[in-house]
């Protein structure tokens, strides 16, 4: 499986805020970090605040913080929500015209690999890949 820029950027915020708990940091901050749009990047903020992972704060002061505890946040659900639900392949989302469907030999190996991606990833929290703190705080410039 591969991860799509969107949940790869969702994946860099929450490491970011885990490394900087309990500081509030400006979206333009964590932009500014990675070299991404700030735009692209508020996006992903209002996904992950839909979503429980962060709490958002508007204004002079404001910015991004963590929702719960790193060690509350399990990677696999935050790759489930930024997903939103997009399939691995066409069929197994809305489209089923694929010609060769109803006897596809594909589709069970893919279900199983996806729910074998997935299974990994639950066993992570953020506090897990997050450990080296103070080298991702050195190599995030914070």
């Amino acid at each position: 499986m591969q991860l799509d820029k969107f949940t790869d950027y969702a994946l860099r915020v929450l490491m970011t805020l885990a490394v900087r708990a309990p500081a509030r940091i400006p979206t333009s901050e964590i932009a500014a970090v990675f070299g991404l749009s700030e735009n692209h990047l508020s996006k992903v903020a209002t996904q992950l605040a839909r979503e429980g992972f962060v709490a958002s704060e508007r204004g002079r002061n404001g910015g991004l913080t963590l929702a719960r505890p790193a060690d509350q946040i399990v990677i696999g659900a935050v790759v489930r929500a930024m997903k939103r639900g997009e399939p691995v392949v066409e069929c197994f989302g809305p489209d089923k015209s694929c010609l060769i469907l109803p006897v596809c030999g594909l589709r069970g190996p893919l279900a199983e690999a996806q729910e074998a991606f997935f299974a990994t990833l639950d066993g992570y929290t953020l506090s897990d890949v997050t450990r080296p703190r103070h080298a991702l705080a050195t190599l995030l410039d914070l």
